[in-house]
This record gives C-alpha cells, structure tokens and sequence, in this order.
C-alpha cells in the first residue's frame, strides 16, 4: 500500500512537470525531488503546488526542486524514475499544448530571471559542493545516532558486550568517508567516480604515517574530507589531460594509471597538509569564535540561515561542519543553526493568529508545522513567510535570539555539539553531544528552540505585518487566500 500512495504522488507529478520527454536527469536530497527540465514553460507550478503531497517548490539555475519532506521524498523518487523510465520507452511524445500561453510566458521570464540571479561563479560552484555531500547525509545521521547510542551505553555501562560493535559500526563510515567524497566529487565534476576514491582513499590509507612531507610525518586521515574533494578535483583534470592526449589505443592502460598516480602524488606531497592546516583552522577558528563571542556568532549564523535555506546554499556547510565532526567528534554550529527553524515555527504560529479569517493560509500551516517542528523549514519557508515578505525577516529575528542563546552558553564554556548532520528542530535531540552531559545539552537546546520560537511569534506578530496586510490577508474569500500560499516560491521579496 506504500507503495501504491507513493506511486501515485510520483504519477500525479510527472504530467504537470512537461512528461517523460522534458525530463533529463532526477536525484534527490533529504527533503527535494530535484529534476532537470528540457522545457521550463511545460512545468505547470500551481498545479504542483495543489498536490496534497508536494509542501512547495523552488527553482535554481540547474534543477526544478519539489519539496516532498523526508522519507517521503526517498520513496518517490524510484517511483518517478520508474515512471520516467516507462515513458521513454512507451515513446510518449514530449508534452507542448497542456499549458496556456500566458503560463508559458511567465516561466520563460522567471527561468531568465532566476538565471541572471543565481548563475554567479560563487553559487554555482557551492551547488556542486553541495551535490557532493548531500548523498552521504542518510549515512551520517544513521552512524551519528548509533553513535549516540553507543555513548549512552558506554556511560551507563549497560551491555558492555555490544559496545565495541556499535562503535565499529558508528565509526566504520567516518573512517572512510575521505573515499565516497573522492568518488562523488570526481563524478559531479565530470571524471571518473572510481578514480576519484582511489585517489581520495590515499588520504586514508594507515601507511600514511610512514611518509614524510614538509619535514613532518603525515598522519592517515589529515585534511580530511577537504583534501579528499581537492584531490579527486585534481584528479578529474588529470585524466582530462590524459583523454586529450593520449592516443586511443593506450588510453584504457595509461589514462588511469597517469591519473592516480600524478594526483596521488601530488596529493600525498602536498594537498594533504595544506588541507591538513586549512581544517586546523577551521576548527580553531570555530572554537575560538564560540567560545570568545558565542553569544554575538550565534546571532549572526542564525538569524542569516534562513537565507542561506532560501537560496539553496546551506549545503555548502556541510564540508564544515563534516571536518568539525571528523576533530571532536561533533559540530557545534549546527544546534546555532537549528534555530533559524524555531524561529520560522515561532513566526508561522504568529501568523495563524493573526489571521483567523485565511483558512487557505491557516491550513498550510497546521499541514507544514509537525515538519517544521522536526526540523524541515522549506514548507513553510516557501509556503508562508517568504511569500509575505515581513514574517521571513522576523522569522530570522526569531532564529537570531535562538542561535545568541545557545552561543552564550558555548562562550560559557558549555560546549556542545552534533554528532551528525542532516536532522534539525527537535529530530537534532538524540544527537546532541557534550562534556556537561546530556541532561544540561539537552535543556540548553531546548531553551534555544523556546527563545527562537517566542521571539519568532512576538517579532512576527508586531512587525510581520502592516495595515494594508491585514487588511488585504485577514479574509475568507479564495484570492486572497490563495495569494500566500501559491506565491511563486523560488521569488524573494523586495525586503530579503
């Protein structure tokens, strides 16, 4: 029955995104259907939108993202490509007169307006960061929490005989999770996967420590996941070289060969320690920021993630907060980060109260809460405050106060941490991780999210809104209901 209901939302989905024909590659992250799309203009967005199981949509310069949460979205996703897959093959013909002409025009504009918008250099190139990092995310969290299972057996001193396994089982992906970013980050950059994790898997390799380079031993493991994508980054142009100008006939001997041996070299000589002291400094720089201005960082990193959430680019974090996870054992940013999400729950709530005549408005909320309690702000980003411009701005005030209040307490010197990444809002609890123990971690985190949701709610409920707002939100009648929730999601208001 599961999967009958997940082939049908992907059944419902395909049409309204142009058919199989105007699809060129699927993937997913841990809350998005991501697609690239022949045809902008055959993608019907409002049709989207009206599917019970789709929470919203967004657009880049490469993909058409449909927010489906997770879970929900790992079991679509074979469904869509099945259905894909089915269609080519049935010789469906590409989909050209299902959308008006009007529908058309607008998507021509906003796919050139989102182009000129987010095809910058920078961005471009943190994506397909992120695109290297978002596949290990289910890993991380599963190792992350048997991790943390490990740690409350260990303390307690219960089942003493299951220790050794799970720390084998939390800790056997970390140790080698240099060799899945060598071989995503050659894959995403255009080399091949497998050369790329044989090049990063020198970094892990336990006869590191016999070598010497700049005049030191060089330790398995230094650089970690950074010296792991530059080397495998090297080694996509590295064999480029060799396809260009090796001859055909040599090619299958020499290409590879050529390729892990010059990017090994050059990697175990070099990349290594530069990336070895670039994560140092990451590490010491995050230490120091928290502990001698936690409460004013904490600020900063949450009251700015929300946009960083609207853009698509808080993946590009996660080589961060991965080499935090690989020195201590945790990131401490991320529970600063969480409460950029308590803030949008504090500023949604705020505003299902203060307009109690929208009921198309206040059942996207009710719908998009549980999510965002767990952690999963794209809903109502994209559903409620972005749309509406004001509650977005006070909804990052609300995940400033959180992220002060937790930074205050690592200035303190109560530091702590996740052992993973991926989780967030109250789903990020089992993972908290700190020297104080778990009851003083989790009450300290609690706090936040409550700091976040109140500012949240009290900032929104003030300022969220002018006159003319409530005037214009606070009925019952289908348009103005309708203007919130199916605003374009991928537009930001004038204000951000």
């Amino acid at each position: 029955m599961p999967t009958d209901k997940n082939r049908a939302t992907a059944a419902a989905i395909l049409p309204l995104v142009g058919g199989p024909d105007n699809i060129s590659s699927i993937a997913h992250c841990m809350t998005r259907l991501r697609i690239a799309l022949h045809d902008r203009s055959l993608v019907d967005d409002k049709g989207l939108r009206a599917l019970p199981a789709v929470l919203g949509v967004v657009e880049d310069d490469t993909t058409y993202q449909i927010v489906l949460g997770p879970g929900t979205v790992a079991r679509v996703t074979p469904e869509f490509e099945a259905l894909v897959e089915e269609g080519r093959t049935a010789g469906h013909p590409p989909r050209t007169a299902v959308t008006a002409e009007e529908l058309a025009a607008q998507g021509a504009a906003l796919k050139q307006e989102q182009k000129a918008r987010n095809s910058t250099p920078v961005k471009l190139f943190l994506r397909r960061i992120a695109n290297i990092f978002v596949p290990l995310i289910p890993a991380l969290i599963g190792c992350g929490i048997i991790a943390g299972l490990n740690g409350v057996l260990l303390n307690t001193g219960w089942l003493p005989a299951v220790v050794p396994a799970l720390a084998a089982i939390a800790s056997g992906f970390m140790s080698l999770i240099a060799v899945f970013v060598g071989y995503n980050t050659a894959k995403e950059f255009g080399g091949t996967p497998i050369l790329g994790g044989a090049v990063a898997a020198i970094i892990v390799f336990p006869g590191m420590a016999k070598i010497d380079a700049f005049g030191q031993h060089l330790s398995p493991g230094q650089g970690g996941v950074l010296g792991a994508l530059a080397a495998a980054f090297l080694a996509v142009h590295v064999e480029r070289l060799c396809r260009r100008w090796v001859p055909e006939a040599l090619d299958a001997l020499v290409t590879p060969t050529l390729t892990v041996l010059v990017s090994g070299l050059v990697t175990i000589y070099g990349l290594m320690f530069l990336a070895g002291e670039v994560a140092t400094a990451i590490g010491s720089f995050a230490t120091w920021m928290l502990a001698g201005g936690g409460a004013f960082a904490g600020l900063v990193l949450g009251g700015l993630f929300l946009p960083l959430v609207m853009l698509g680019l808080h993946q590009a974090l996660i080589p961060i907060h991965t080499t935090l996870i690989e020195q201590t054992g945790h990131t401490a940013l991320l529970p600063i980060l969480a409460m950029a999400g308590a803030g949008q729950v504090g500023a949604a709530l705020a505003v299902y109260c203060r307009l109690p005549r929208n009921r198309s408005l206040r059942t996207t909320i009710k719908s998009a809460l549980p999510a965002g309690f767990l952690g999963v702000g794209e809903p109502l980003i994209y559903g409620v405050s972005l749309p509406l411009g004001r509650p977005f701005v006070t909804a990052c005030v609300g995940g400033a106060a959180g992220g002060a209040f937790v930074g205050l307490f690592n200035q303190l010197g109560v530091a702590f941490g996740s052992t993973a990444i991926g989780p967030s809002g109250w789903a990020l609890f089992p993972l908290l991780d700190g020297e104080s123990g778990a009851g003083v971690t989790i009450a300290i985190y609690a706090g936040g999210l409550a700091v976040g949701y109140l500012v949240g709610f009290a900032a929104t409920w003030f300022f969220g809104f002018t006159r003319q707002m409530l005037t214009d939100l606070n009925t019952d009648p289908q348009p103005a209901a309708d203007a919130a929730p199916t605003a374009d999601a991928d537009k930001e208001p004038a204000m951000t």
